[in-house]
């Protein structure tokens, strides 16, 4: 499906090469306005925002931070995403495995010495594996923001999702900073609880030696409401801000590689076995 985009201008995304290649002109993804998947998208938004609350968030990281709940190597996981179709896209409606691999391609044609930004391009979505394993798609999937301040108003359906959130109306939490303070860093806020985080804890639990700036793109894709609206920029630090031209570039192709023009996995597999071999080999705890 073809919609209309709510980002960057287009002129300044990754381009395949034609129309063709993407199906779909760059001006039309992340419409929330209107289109045949806004329903679902709506639904699982509403119940994201109004259950991500400072709590929930602290419960997740105990519940997922223990790493015991399987073993298995980055391709098996890969390869789970096959039964996965993510219900906060307005664009795909598609296994997500499929767009791993696009994202994926897309990295590798402009930036083809960097095998670890192709690598990012694979993994980013795999933590989505939580949905598979139980969780529901709003405590997974979509954008993500922080919690414990004040909801800003780039988030996706700010004005109509979050009056049942309970941490609206708690005086900790509501004001422009809340629990943190004037340019504390990223990685001391709480964010919604989703595959973002997750992936990148998996990541640092397990050793994987994927640079800095590979791990930022991972931690904060979903991250629209800073990299995409520049909300929530008097809670980054010099490290973060440095960072964000990193994780626009990789929005690029996360965006813009969407289409039905599926790839041949079979055939792209043995490439990135081998840089998954380099930077994250063997089983990983999950």
């Amino acid at each position: 499906v073809c919609l209309l985009l709510q980002g960057p201008d287009p002129s300044e995304a990754y381009r395949p090469g034609n129309e063709e290649e993407t199906n779909c002109p760059k001006g039309q993804f992340r419409n929330y306005q209107s289109g045949q998947l806004l329903d679902r998208v709506y639904t699982t938004y509403k119940l994201m925002h109004t259950q991500q609350t400072v709590d929930f968030v602290k419960k997740q990281q105990a519940k997922w931070g223990t790493y015991l709940h399987t073993e298995m190597s980055i391709m098996e996981a890969l390869d789970a995403l096959d039964q996965l179709v993510d219900e906060s896209d307005p664009d795909v409606d598609f296994p997500n495995s499929f767009h791993a691999y696009q994202t994926a391609e897309g990295i590798r044609k402009v930036h083809p010495d960097k095998d670890w930004f192709q690598l990012v391009g694979l993994v980013h979505d795999i933590g989505k594996m939580m949905a598979l394993w139980g969780e529901p798609q709003w405590a997974v999937v979509g954008d993500t923001f922080p919690v414990g301040c004040k909801f800003q108003n780039s988030i996706v359906f700010r004005d109509s999702t979050f009056d049942d959130n309970p941490d609206t109306k708690d005086s900790r939490y509501n004001t422009e900073y809340g629990i943190y303070g004037p340019h504390c860093g990223l990685s001391n806020i709480l964010m919604s609880w989703g595959h973002d985080e997750y992936m990148y804890r998996v990541l640092k639990f397990n050793n994987c030696s994927i640079p800095e700036e590979g791990l930022y793109m991972i931690r904060f894709h979903s991250f629209y409401p800073w990299h995409n609206g520049g909300d929530y920029m008097h809670l980054c630090n010099e490290k973060d801000k440095e960072m964000l031209h990193w994780v626009k570039e990789f929005n690029k192709f996360d965006l813009y590689t969407k289409s039905t023009d599926l790839p041949d996995v079979e055939e792209l597999k043995p490439y990135y076995q081998f840089i998954i071999d380099k930077y994250c080999p063997g089983k990983l705890h999950w």
